[in-house]
C-alpha cells in the first residue's frame, strides 16, 4: 500500500497565513467579520497547502451539508432509458455544481424504496430535495413532509388541490396540447386522435384537457390511454387503427409515444403526414430527429426545468438563514411551450 501525506489542517493554514485558527475557520466556512486582506491571505494559504475542509466539521458550523436529494418516482429501467430524465438531471446537476452542492440520486420503485427514502431524508443527510415524476397515489409527499425537508417538485402537484403552498416547476402542458391540436386542425385534419400519458400524472391529465379544449365533440374512441413509453405508443396506435381506421391525425402525449405510433403507422402502410399527421410533446432531440419522418412536436425546455427546480430550492435554503424559507414563502414557475414544425405534421 502506497503511503499518503497527512492532510493539511486548519492549524497549518493558520500558520501559513499568519492568522488565528478561528479566522481560518470563519473564512473557510463563509463567515463574516474578516477583513478582506486577511481573507485573501487565508485563501492563498488554502490553495498553496491544498487544504480541503472537513465536511462533517463544516456542517456543525454552517448547519448545511451542501447535498441535495434528487428523487425520481420511477424504476431504474425507465429512468436510464428515457432521455427526459437525463435532460432534467443534467439541468439539476449543472445548477447544483455551480453552487458547490452534491447531487444524491434516489429512485423509488416500490413500498420498500419509499420507506428507505423516508428514513434517509429524516436522517438529516441532505439540505433539501428535488422530486419529480410523481404519481397521484405516491406516498412520497407525505414522507417528505414528515421528514421536514425543504422540497421543490417537478410538475404541478396533484395531491394538494391547486398546488398552493407547494413549490414546483412545470410547463404549460394544457396550453401546449391546445397548440398541438390547433396545428392539426389548421392542416385540415378532422379525425384527430389522442394517445395519452399515464393519467395518474398531472402532466398527462393537463395534456388530455388541452386536447379536449379544442376537440370539444371528439369521438371518445379517438382517445386511448397509454404510459409515456414507445411500447405504450405502439399498443395504443394499433388499438386506434382498429377502433377508428379513418383517423387522419394523432397527438401523442410525448415524443417516445409518438415514436412508437409512427412505427405502427409505417407497418400498417399509412403515410405520414399524407394519410396521418403526427405531433408529439417534449422536443427531445435524441428522439425527434431520428424518427421517420422527423417529428413535429411541442417543445418544453426540460433541462431548464431542472435548473429552475434547483435554483428555487437553493434560494429557499438561503432564505432559511433569515427565517424565510420555502415553507414560509412557497412559489412556483410555469414555463411556456413552443410548437416545433418538422415533417410529420
Amino acid at each position: 500500500m502506497t503511503g499518503t501525506a497527512p492532510r493539511p489542517t486548519l492549524e497549518a493554514v493558520a500558520e501559513r497565513a499568519g492568522v488565528s485558527r478561528a479566522t481560518v475557520s470563519r473564512v473557510v466556512n463563509g463567515g463574516d467579520g474578516v477583513r478582506e486582506p486577511l481573507v485573501e491571505r487565508v485563501r492563498k494559504a488554502v490553495e498553496e497547502l491544498g487544504y480541503v475542509p472537513n465536511q462533517a466539521a463544516r456542517s456543525l458550523v454552517t448547519r448545511r451539508h451542501d447535498a441535495i436529494a434528487v428523487i425520481v418516482a420511477e424504476p431504474e429501467s425507465r429512468v436510464f432509458a428515457d432521455p427526459f430524465f437525463a435532460l432534467q438531471l443534467r439541468g439539476i446537476s449543472k445548477e447544483l455544481t455551480a453552487h458547490d452542492n452534491q447531487l444524491v440520486l434516489l429512485l423509488t420503485e416500490g413500498r420498500d424504496d419509499h420507506a428507505r427514502v423516508g428514513r434517509y431524508l429524516a436522517g438529516g443527510h441532505v439540505d433539501g430535495a428535488l422530486v419529480f415524476s410523481l404519481h397521484l397515489d405516491d406516498p412520497l409527499p407525505e414522507l417528505i413532509q414528515r421528514a421536514g425537508v425543504p422540497t421543490v417538485f417537478g410538475g404541478r402537484p396533484g395531491w394538494s388541490g391547486d398546488g398552493r403552498g407547494v413549490a414546483y416547476v412545470d410547463v404549460d402542458n394544457r396550453g401546449g396540447a391546445r397548440d398541438a391540436v390547433r396545428h392539426l386542425v389548421g392542416l385540415g385534419r378532422t379525425r384527430i386522435a389522442h394517445i395519452t400519458g399515464a393519467l395518474d400524472q398531472t402532466s398527462a391529465v393537463d395534456r388530455l384537457d388541452g386536447y379536449r379544449d379544442v376537440m370539444v365533440d371528439a369521438d371518445p374512441r379517438l382517445i386511448v390511454e397509454s404510459d409515456f413509453t414507445p411500447g405504450g405508443g405502439e399498443r395504443a396506435m394499433r388499438e386506434l387503427l382498429t377502433r377508428c381506421p379513418d383517423l387522419d391525425a394523432v397527438f401523442a402525449a410525448n415524443d417516445l409515444t409518438a415514436a412508437g405510433a409512427l412505427r405502427v403507422l409505417r407497418e400498417a402502410g399509412r403515410r405520414v403526414p399524407d394519410d396521418v399527421a403526427v405531433v408529439g410533446f417534449d422536443d427531445m432531440l435524441p428522439v425527434t430527429e431520428q424518427t421517420e419522418p422527423p417529428l413535429t412536436t411541442i417543445r418544453q425546455d426540460i433541462e431548464e426545468m431542472g435548473r429552475l427546480m434547483a435554483r428555487l430550492l437553493l434560494r429557499g435554503l438561503e432564505r432559511n438563514a433569515t427565517d424565510e424559507g420555502i415553507a414560509a414563502a412557497p412559489s412556483s414557475v410555469v414555463l411556456p411551450t413552443t410548437l416545433i414544425r418538422r415533417a410529420s405534421a
